[in-house]
């Protein structure tokens, strides 16, 4: 038993360290690929992604990622227990699933794990959280998110996104393109920005009007 105890805190104390060194690289490397890529590669649709720094990217997309998915993201340190009690209760209730992950959950996810794994990769997700928030700042979670998130099948960024639905890059987006950039990235294999019909289109609708709210309210100020 000590021996086994001693394997498994090495085995712990190895994961911290390479994790924490990881997660240092990639607050100064966009991340150049991620398992959800390789499992698009390995299922024959290929991806396309076009890193576009934040700086560079029109301040609606960011905005309406906040609009549409995470309205505290600049007031929370990663995670949002009022959202994810909400989110329970929704689901509880019955319906269409609902989660209440941050932005910065969805980053730790999409960047450093599968999508799948249940609570085993909730646990991981939530060390990785932890990391991002203290290491990168929401700044740079955000740039990483809006760049590796998917927003449509074999597509991943904002940037790519929008020179997929609308023939130009992310420099120059209406608070509408935004928007409904925002409104795929929940269900990106089920959900298209161009033509948007039922949930997507009125979804994107009522993302568009509160982008000027977040940026009245100033609820983007930890990253402008």
């Amino acid at each position: 038993m000590l021996r086994i105890a001693r394997w498994a805190l090495k085995a712990m104390l190895a994961f911290v360290i390479v994790s924490v060194v990881w997660v240092g690289i990639y607050r100064f490397v966009p991340p150049p690929i991620t398992f959800t890529m390789l499992g698009d590669v390995i299922g024959g649709h290929g991806v396309t992604k076009d890193w576009m720094p934040l700086s560079e990217m029109d301040p609606d997309m960011a905005r309406a990622a906040i609009a549409g998915e995470d309205a505290r993201f600049c007031s929370h340190n990663g995670f949002d227990f009022k959202a994810m009690a909400s989110a329970a209760y929704r689901n509880a209730k019955g319906g269409r699933i609902r989660g209440g992950s941050t932005i910065s959950q969805q980053t730790a996810k999409n960047a450093f794990l599968f999508q799948n794994g249940g609570y085993v990769r909730k646990a991981f997700e939530a060390w990785f959280t932890f990391l991002i928030e203290t290491l990168w700042g929401k700044r740079r979670i955000m740039e990483v998110y809006l760049n590796i998130a998917e927003t449509g099948i074999g597509t991943y960024g904002a940037n790519a996104g929008a020179m997929r639905y609308f023939g130009h890059d992310a420099s120059h987006l209406s608070p509408t393109e935004a928007a409904r950039i925002a409104a795929v990235l929940p269900l990106p294999k089920k959900r298209a920005a161009v033509a948007p019909t039922g949930f997507v289109r009125k979804h994107g609708n009522v993302i568009a009007r509160y982008v000027g709210v977040v940026r009245r309210q100033g609820l983007d100020s930890c990253i402008s």
